[in-house]
Formats: C-alpha cells, structure tokens, sequence
C-alpha cells in the first residue's frame, strides 16, 4: 500500500443525501451491492483520448475529459461501487509517492485508511452506494520517504451512468503547519516559552475528565501554584526587560525540576505560566501529597541559587501552594481555588516556603468569608445581643460596674463571641454601625438597672470603643446623643480602647478621648501592658482606668500545689498598681479565676477584679439578681 494513515481520524463532513427513494418506486442505486475490499479488477472499460490513444480502465465520461483528468493538478481517482480503484491522475498516484496507473485495481479505502474512523467509514460506504450525496474529511497519510502529510479528501458520486464515484486529495500540509504555528503561538507565553494559561487550563480540564483517569493510573491528581516574592521590586527598580529575563531563567529551572521529577515516570509534570510572576506544575497521575511535597522542595531549592543575568546578579524566592487530592468529583475551577487559597497561607506565613492545602483551615476560612457577607444584614436584623460581665471592688467584693459584650446569634453557626466577628467588622467598616447599637443598647440596660434598683449605688457600663469608630464616626456626637436619649449620667459610661490604640494617639483620636472626658465619660485602656507601655505618655492621656491583660494575672494562680508563682509577676504588678495609682489611675485586673488570684491583687492595692471568679458573662437579669449583693466573691 503506498499510504497509510496515522493518528486519530477527524470526524468527516456528513452531507444529506441527494438521492433518496419515493414510496413505492425502487431507488435507482438499490442494488448497489456492498463494497467488495480485494484486489480484483475493475470494469474493463477503455476510455479513448483525442488522438486515439487509450486511458485503460477508464469510464466514459472520463473518456471525454481524459487529457484534463490525466494532466490536473489536483489529485483524482476514480472509484467504483466496489471501492476499487478504476483509474489515478498522476496527481493523485505522486501524493501518494507511485504512478497514477499502478494504483488501478487497489481498495481506495485502504488508501486513505477510512475505516479507522467508523463514521467516515459508514459515511463512505453511505456515498458508493449512492445513499449519500458527498463525503469530506482530513486525513493524515505517511509519505514512502518518510514525510508526513495532511490531505483533505472528498468523495462525490459521478453520473449515474458512470456507475462510480469520484475522489480527490488536496494537500493541506502547509495550512495544517500555519495552523499549528498559530496554536502554538496562542497556546505559549512569548517570553519563558512556556505553556500560557489558555493551555493550561485546556490540559488541566483533560486530565479531570472521567475517561483520563478511569482507564488507568492512580486517579489522583496534583498541583503547585507558585508565584515570586519582592518580583514587582525589579520591575519597578530595574525595568521589565530586566523582569523578562529574569522569568525566562525561573521558567528554565522550572522545566528542570519537572522534568527530574518525571524521570522514571509516564510523563513530567506540565509546567505554565499563567500570567506575571505566577507559575504552576501540574501532576497528572500523582501518587500522593510526598510526591508534590518534593517537587515544591526542589523547585525552592532550585529558585535560592542567585540568578546571573548578564553580570546583574539577582536573589529571589517563592512561595508556592500545595494541592492533592482525588481526580474524581474535581473541577478545574475547584482546584484552582483551592490552590490559590493555599498560595495565599504560604505569603501569610513568611513566603519563601511551601504549603499544603488545609481542608479544616479553608472551612475557618469559608466560614469567615460567610460571616463578612452577612454581618451587615445581621446588624439590620437584629441578631446581635448584649452579655455583661461583672466588674467587682477587690476590698468588698461588691458589684461595682459591668462590661457589655457582644454576642452575634447566627442562625446557621450559632452564638458566636467577639473574637470571631469583631476583627471582620472592623475590616469593613460595619464595626460603626455595630459599635453604636452596642453604645445604646448598653447605655438604655444601664438606666433600666438604676431605675430598678432606685436605692442601690448605680452600676456603670462600660462598652468597647474601636479606632475605626474614632475615625469613621463623630464618636463624641454619638455620646451626647446617646446619654441625652437615655437619660445616663455621663459618669456612668466608661469607654475601653485597647493599649495599641491609645498610645501615641494624635490629632483626632486624641482630641475625641479629650472631649469624651471632658464630658465626663471614663476612658480606659484595655489590655494593658501588651501594647506600646509608653508609660511616659500615659500621664498626658485623658484617661481613668487601667485593665491589666491576663496573662499578668495568670501568674497568680498559685493554690499551693503545681509550680509555685514567679515572683518576678506580682512585682511587675505591684509596680504597675503604684504607677496608675501615683497617676491618679483605678486599676482593674481581668481573669481572676482563683480565690488566691484574689487574695493577692487585693494585697498589692488592685481596685477593681473582673473575670470568673465572679461571674462569666450573663444576661441582665442575672445582673439584677447580683445587685445589692456580696454574691460576687465566688463563682456564679
């Protein structure tokens, strides 16, 4: 056989048929028999040119135009319902590297391989039996010398009379080489050479659809997501085509690790660029989180060495996220998301390192996500509530004040604290919104207890105060507001900011802490003595009230069993108590949770215990139970 045909075979270009059979009237090609595949001749039928001479072989109408079909430039040959060939131009005989004449009497089929695809080749069969009107399809042949080419073939039926059908080649080798250069081009970075996002993803796609991994392999699928750290820095100092090269050598180092990684493997995992300074590899088949473990080693490794571009020395890392995991129920998007979302842990922690997707962590980090895109409604809804915790004097353990904290009813994840909304809030902005509802809401529960409890010592409230509500509201409007609305002396309401954000305050927060004072609202630093300490500051501070973090307090749980107190912690105390009292300071200790805790901060002088010693936060008719009361010197 002259040609063969390699690779898979395209589709062909059915077209409806152009004879078709009325009822009751016998199709004209009816008894076409089936195409018989051997060897035997043709018809002998001889086709007379102008001059006399003969084109053996040949049908009649090929006879009248014998010297166009001998000498045409395009490719032809005549075929009969057998599938035999009947008679070649030389055209069609030099594409397929033989003489026109020596292809006479072989299976047409076998030429151009159309039984490899069993639509073509149904298609095919559909067109010599004069059921179909025209066949078109690509086809890949092998040249005896060895080149490959690509040919476009079309077979349509001759006139009935002729008893055949007509099939011709064109030579689209050179569109098909245009083609794959365009790809190429499209599918490829212009400046590492690389595989470019399109790509990429294209192959990515392939490799997590069922029929890639369910005919073999380890049905796992794997991926780091790298992107260079301080790159930005030399494009901007030392311009970008100083960046481009630098890319073009990461690109090559990259493609040296993958192919290490496959050596001995199926394949080396698929190195891209999908776009600035941000690489990935992609691990088909991959046999575990080991095996994408060491690949991130190695390409770390590989980026530390300091890159030499023409002379300019250049040091660089990256940081790269981890996935790993099932091919089946994947998605390409997914998995992407994933793999970014660990891109990001890995600059969270320090860059220059690798990390390994988290399931447990991303659901913190969803359910975070969930929590930001809902507070606002949350506020407008209604869903937040107010605990209060007592504040108690340390010489009579009497209630003294309480401290309103905010509790977020979410109906999907339940009663959530501060801790897990109120960083989200400050973030957004919607800690203003917040802080004010927590303001009144504290404020018009503060008056309720002193009109309750009319011949008690009022209790005051005191509220936490965020740095964006300084900034992001008239804090000091809303006060006066606030106070005038419910009625609450002033003196009553103390106002907590934390040590990092009193300390050093200038121009407006300072001028509100002032005017705050001025109108007689206690402002106290909270967490104290984890912050900025600028303790020479602190006298310049329109400030009432120092709260000593916990973890001074913490030291003082010695019961006489265990490991005894460090000394060091209650003279570090003792020494802050005197300094806020030299200033004219109370002082209030959080987390006393032992009767010894106690004992000891009221030795050293502390005003004020607040933890659960005493009581844990409670609704305000708990407060209302404790009022008037010496309950508050043990648990409740």
């Amino acid at each position: 056989m002259s040609g063969t045909s390699e690779g898979p075979a395209p589709a062909a270009d059915l077209i409806r048929p152009a004879v078709t059979e009325s009822k009751g009237e016998a199709s004209p090609r009816a008894d076409v028999p089936e195409p018989v595949e051997t060897l035997g001749s043709g018809p002998a039928i001889e086709v007379v040119e102008p001059g006399g001479s003969a084109v053996s072989g040949g049908f009649s109408e090929v006879g009248r135009f014998g010297s166009a079909f001998s000498a045409a430039p395009l490719a032809m040959a005549v075929v009969d319902h057998d599938g035999l060939v009947v008679s070649a131009n030389d055209s069609f005989g030099a594409l397929l590297g033989k003489a026109g004449a020596a292809l006479t009497g072989l299976v047409a089929a076998e030429l151009m391989d159309l039984k490899a695809d069993p639509r073509t080749w149904h298609a095919y069969r559909e067109v010599l039996r004069g059921r179909q009107a025209k066949l078109s399809c690509t086809r890949r042949v092998k040249h005896p010398d060895g080149h490959v080419l690509w040919v476009q073939v079309s077979v349509a039926p001759l006139p009935a009379a002729e008893h055949g059908v007509l099939l011709s080649l064109t030579d689209i080798s050179a569109r098909r080489e245009l083609q794959a250069r365009l790809r190429h081009l499209e599918m490829h970075d212009p400046v590492t050479r690389l595989p470019n996002r399109t790509l990429f993803f294209e192959r990515l796609s392939a490799a997590l659809e069922a029929e890639s991994y369910e005919q073999g392999g380890t049905g796992r699928i794997g991926l780091c997501y790298l992107d260079l750290d301080g790159f930005k820095a030399v494009n901007d100092t030392l311009g970008h085509r100083v960046g481009d090269r630098l890319l073009a050598a990461v690109a090559e180092r990259l493609t040296r690790c993958a192919d290490e990684a496959g050596y001995a493997r199926a394949s080396s995992p698929l190195v891209a660029r999908l776009g600035g300074d941000e690489f990935a590899l992609l691990v088909e088949d991959s046999t575990g989180t080991d095996q994408l473990a060491d690949l991130a080693e190695s390409v770390l490794k590989a980026l530390q060495a300091p890159f030499d571009l023409s002379g300019q020395r250049l040091s660089l890392s990256a940081s790269i996220g981890v996935v790993e995991r099932h091919a089946s129920g994947t998605t390409a998007t997914g998995l992407m998301q994933a793999a970014d979302t660990t891109l990001y842990w890995a600059k969270a922690d320090g860059k220059s390192r690798w990390t390994l997707f988290d399931p447990e962590r991303n659901a913190h980090r969803m359910t975070r996500q969930a929590l930001a895109s809902t507070l606002r409604p949350a506020i407008e809804r209604g869903e937040f509530t107010l605990e209060y915790q007592p504040l108690v004097g340390m010489e009579n353990g009497r209630l003294r004040g309480v401290e309103a904290l905010v509790r977020w009813n979410h109906p999907q994840f339940g009663m959530l604290t501060p801790n897990r909304f109120i960083g989200l809030a400050e973030e957004d902005g919607s800690i203003v919104q917040l802080g004010r509802w927590v303001l009144v809401t504290a404020c018009r529960q503060a008056r309720r207890w002193q009109l309750d409890h009319p011949d008690e010592p009022p209790i005051f409230v005191s509220v936490n105060v965020a740095v964006r509500q300084v900034w992001d509201s008239d804090l000091v409007a809303d006060v006066a507001e606030t106070l005038a609305e419910t009625g609450l002396d002033p003196r009553l309401l103390q106002l907590e900011l934390t040590e990092s954000a009193v300390m050093g305050s200038a121009g407006r927060p300072l001028q509100t802490l002032q005017a705050l004072s001025d109108m007689g609202v206690h402002i106290a630093i909270d967490d104290f003595g984890t912050g900025y300490s600028n303790l020479a500051y602190l006298s310049r501070l329109p400030v009432s009230v120092l709260k000593l973090d916990g973890s001074f307090v913490r030291g003082f749980q010695y019961e006489g069993e265990g490991v005894p107190p460090n000394p060091a912690d209650e003279v570090i105390v003792e020494a802050m108590i005197q300094l806020a009292h030299r200033l004219g300071l109370s002082v209030t200790a959080e987390c006393v949770e032992t009767s010894a805790q106690a004992a000891r901060l009221r030795r050293i002088g502390c005003d004020t215990g607040q933890g659960w010693l005493y009581s844990r936060p409670v609704a305000p008719d708990r407060i209302s139970e404790l009022l008037g009361t010496k309950a508050c010197n043990q648990a409740s």
